[in-house]
C-alpha cells in the first residue's frame, strides 16, 4: 500500500490543462500584440506633430494630410487620417484619436481592444 508520502507531481490530466492555458495565453497574445504596436505606431505620429517646425500655419485639414502621410509610411490600417479629431482652441490644436479593435480568437470569441490619444499642438 502507498503512502500519501510517496505520491508526488502532476497527473497527465493535468499537465494537458496546464499546456492549454498556457497556448490559449500565448495565442491570446500573439493576436493582441500586432494592434498594440499599430498603436505606438499612432502615438508617436501624434506626438510628432508637437516637434513639427511650421505649426503656426496649419489648418485642420493640413494637419489630417500630414498624419495620413505619416499613417501610409508607417503602415497604420486600423484608422486613418479622417478618423482624427482636431478642435481648435485659441492657438492650440487638440488632435486625438479614439477607437477599438476587435480581433477574433477562437471561434465566435473575439478580444476588444480600446485606445484612446490625445496631444495638444501649439501654434506659435
Amino acid at each position: 500500500m502507498q503512502t500519501l508520502k510517496s505520491q508526488r507531481g502532476m497527473t497527465a490530466i493535468g499537465w494537458l490543462i496546464v499546456l492549454g492555458l498556457i497556448g490559449f495565453f500565448v495565442l491570446l497574445a500573439l493576436r493582441m500584440i500586432p494592434s498594440y504596436l499599430e498603436y505606438a505606431t499612432v502615438s508617436s505620429a501624434l506626438e510628432s506633430l508637437q516637434n513639427e517646425p511650421g505649426m503656426a500655419n496649419k489648418t485642420p485639414q493640413d494637419i489630417r494630410i500630414l498624419l495620413g502621410k505619416r499613417f501610409d509610411i508607417n503602415d497604420v490600417k486600423t484608422i486613418k487620417a479622417k478618423d482624427v479629431d482636431i478642435v481648435n482652441q485659441g492657438n492650440a490644436y487638440l488632435v486625438g484619436v479614439d477607437y477599438e479593435v476587435r480581433m477574433p480568437v477562437i471561434g465566435n470569441v473575439d478580444v476588444v481592444m480600446s485606445f484612446a490619444k490625445e496631444i495638444e499642438v501649439t501654434r506659435n
